[in-house]
């Protein structure tokens, strides 16, 4: 297993190794013990969700008041998404600025989104399915979105995606900066001061990578 820190800090690229004969693949898609190397405190998961997207189906950008939002580790078990996280902390230095992933059933990559990201993807494929596993239940008087069509974000859908469908929730979500305005954006100072606060209560009290 091979991760790899985005250019957004707190979000990584997790490429398994895979191991495949005469009757299929086998790999390991989550490693507690890897991941925490990487960020300091293993995963407390409270909830594992799956989407089936149609082909153009955009889920996002989506996040959870902090603390404790909400950190996710995402795959893709069938067909294809790309995978954004966006850095919405005020006062990080890579706020506004957005990193992405192909998340497949080739590569069989994952992602890792911590507490206080944006989350955002957009499937390439028919039934593209995605599977979720996440630190905190769903809370929805906690839980807000940002338009991903946002010009001041500028995420960028391949070709591939073809003709985007978005529901109604995310078209009429406000953009960075109104969201900002209104106060509802997390900042990086209370980010790291929760990051810091998981890392000093992980059992094995790693360093990690913040």
């Amino acid at each position: 297993m091979h991760i790899r820190e985005l250019s957004i800090p707190d979000a990584y690229e997790i490429t398994p190794k895979q191991f495949g004969d005469d009757r299929g693949v086998f790999l390991e898609w989550y490693r507690s013990d890897r991941l925490e190397e990487k960020i300091g405190h293993r995963l407390a998961l409270a909830q594992a969700n799956t989407s089936v997207s149609t082909r153009g189906a955009v889920r996002g950008i989506h996040f959870a008041d902090v603390p404790p939002s909400q950190a996710k580790y995402v795959t893709a078990v069938h067909g294809a998404v790309l995978d954004f996280v966006i850095d919405i902390r005020i006062g990080s230095p890579t706020y506004g600025q957005w990193d992405s992933v192909l998340l497949d059933d080739t590569d069989r990559r994952a992602a890792y989104i911590a507490e206080g990201l944006g989350h955002c993807f957009v499937a390439l494929t028919h039934n593209a399915t995605v599977s979720y596993l996440v630190t905190s239940p769903f809370n929805p008087g906690r839980e807000h979105a940002i338009n991903p069509l946002d010009p001041d974000i500028g995420l960028v859908f391949p070709p591939e995606a073809g003709e985007l469908v978005l529901s109604a929730k995310d078209t009429d979500a406000p953009g960075l900066a109104a969201s900002a305005a209104a106060g509802l954006l997390p900042t990086w100072d209370a980010a790291r001061a929760y990051y810091e606060t998981l890392n000093s209560s992980s059992p094995n009290q790693t360093n990690g990578g913040r």
